[in-house]
């Protein structure tokens, strides 16, 4: 499991002070990073291997300005050329915001999904959570 940690920025409220729905896909992203460098360790775009399939944020919780928030991201469900990340947004102790994201290992050249290589599974494998089955 990988931990990045956000602090909210008072343009991410909205009018009715909390965290705005449109920032947990943003901070999402920033916290797969990790993930990416699987990938691409160098994070250059031009030799970007991803693509987002699917994308799902359940919010159970209130995010609000001020006080630092944790993702945490694992890996839900690893396939031959796609895996799942399941990434939760804590904040004082209390779980706001779970997130799934559907990665599929992409040929920018011929526009058709790969299979991960035996490396990148490896790599997936050993963030795996096994509490939180796809």
């Amino acid at each position: 499991m990988f931990i990045e940690k956000v602090m909210p920025r008072f343009s991410e409220t909205d009018a009715l002070g909390h965290i705005n729905n449109t920032v947990l896909p943003v901070w999402f992203e920033v916290a797969r990073a990790p993930i990416f460098k699987f990938f691409t360790p160098d994070l250059n775009p031009r030799d970007w291997k991803l693509i987002i399939a699917k994308i799902e944020v359940s919010f159970v919780g209130e995010l609000f300005y001020s006080h630092e928030v944790s993702i945490k991201t694992s890996v839900e469900h690893i396939g031959s050329s796609s895996f799942v990340l399941r990434q939760e947004a804590w904040q004082q102790d209390k779980c706001c915001a779970i997130g799934k994201t559907v990665l599929v290992r992409y040929d920018f050249i011929t526009k058709s999904a790969t299979p991960l290589s035996t490396l990148e599974k490896l790599a997936l494998q050993a963030h795996l959570d096994n509490q939180n089955p796809a």
